[in-house]
């Protein structure tokens, strides 16, 4: 007001000095004062303009922004199932791994298996030269013959001198050295069947057959090869393809909980992922849980088992392994993005009827990789923010621009 009444004055003083002076335009008097007004007019809005101007830069932001509303995004509360999935790091671990060994030595004459050919039990693997094994055969074959001609004469001459010897014809040592003889001609005889049949077994050792239903790998020899029963790395190794099991680890703390679901007789299902736990691999279940705690990583091994009938596990391949332990009914469930921790613990920002966010304390429940259980302190339907939390207070006035959920 000072400078408004100093503008006045200074008017008034001018207006004087011109009345005062000599009009050497010779004005008339009447568009003098017709001006006079305008000049005062335009002089008292300019101050006025830098007054309200210089009152709003030294004003406090609270104070400026007190009314303005922060654009955010909000999300609505739901009700749905929420599954508890307990995550580990796992690998792929066959049922049944063969290193294939010969059990005699010879020459290999054939091969009639395909590297990496899926093989059945039984099938024919490798080939050995029979032919030393089955002179071998015949020999005791022969041996065989012979003992047991001699056991046979041997038991009618016993036969006799038990007659001579019943009409006191003989000694009765003559007697028992014929039964000596006998038994010797038995054991002779039962040594020769044994030899037949080592013989035979290794006639058919010549014949290697997988030992189970699985997958061929890579043979370690070629044909002409002659092998003995010590070869250092086998002649190849048949693996166990389906079913096939997983072996992977969870934190010692969910111990009782998977304990307690296997005692109850629950079927646990388990299902493995890729190495970047993106891509759904198979799908199974808990087979069991191991017996110990490993010391130095706190962790306990548990193995699934999978059908795998399209063979998307592979051995020793890493996986990524989810188990649902249980699954919540009837949860109330927000966006993780929601949930903000703090001075007041765990919170969030709920949008009410008047469009102001206010602060609201909440315990939270299971969660998973994009939504979380609220237990208490929120109901579905309620509106929470889930953008633009860092530019709120409790209180804030708050326009929804983007809205999630029912």
């Amino acid at each position: 007001m000072c400078g408004v009444q100093a503008a006045v004055s200074a008017l008034r003083g001018q207006r004087t000095h011109h009345a005062m002076s000599p009009q050497p335009h010779n004005r008339p008097a009447a568009l003098r004062r017709g001006l006079f007004p305008v000049v005062l007019l335009t002089v008292l809005l300019a101050i006025w303009l830098t007054l309200t101007l210089m009152g709003s830069a030294h004003a406090p932001p609270s104070q400026r922004f007190r009314d303005a509303a922060t654009p955010v995004a909000a999300s609505t509360a739901t009700t749905g199932d929420m599954p508890i999935v307990l995550q580990g790091l796992g690998q792929v671990t066959p049922l049944a791994t063969v290193t294939v060994q010969s059990q005699v030595s010879g020459q290999i004459v054939a091969i009639p298996f395909k590297e990496g050919q899926i093989v059945k039990r039984g099938d024919p693997l490798i080939e050995i030269d029979p032919r030393p094994f089955q002179a071998a055969l015949e020999q005791a074959q022969g041996a065989l013959a012979r003992d047991r001609a001699l056991l046979a004469n041997a038991r009618i001459d016993l036969k006799r001198y038990e007659t001579l010897y019943a009409q006191d014809s003989t000694s009765q040592q003559t007697l028992a050295t014929q039964r000596a003889l006998v038994a010797q001609n038995e054991g002779t005889v039962q040594n020769d069947q044994g030899q037949v049949e080592a013989a035979l077994l290794n006639l058919a050792y010549c014949h290697i057959i997988s030992p189970i239903d699985g997958r061929a790998g890579l043979q370690q020899v070629t044909l002409g090869n002659y092998i003995t029963p010590s070869e250092p790395n086998g002649l190849l190794v048949v693996t166990q393809l389906t079913p096939i099991s997983v072996v992977f680890t969870v934190a010692e703390d969910q111990i009782p909980a998977i304990a307690r679901q296997l005692r109850a007789g629950k079927t646990l299902g388990v299902t493995a992922y890729d190495r970047d736990h993106t891509h759904k691999l198979a799908t199974g279940t808990l087979e069991t849980l191991d017996n110990e705690i490993d010391p130095t990583t706190g962790t306990v091994k548990l193995k699934a088992i999978f059908t795998n009938d399209d063979e998307s596990l592979f051995p020793e391949q890493f996986v990524n392994v989810d188990l649902l332990l249980d699954t919540v009914h009837g949860a109330t469930l927000v966006p993780d993005a929601a949930i903000q921790r703090g001075a007041p613990g765990t919170y969030v920002y709920v949008v009410g009827k008047d469009r102001r966010a206010r602060v609201r304390k909440v315990v939270l429940g299971p969660a998973d990789a994009t939504r979380v259980v609220i237990t208490q302190g929120l109901k579905p339907g309620e509106v929470v923010v889930v953008d633009g939390l860092d530019r709120l207070k409790d209180g804030a006035s708050v326009v929804v621009r983007q809205r999630t959920g029912p």
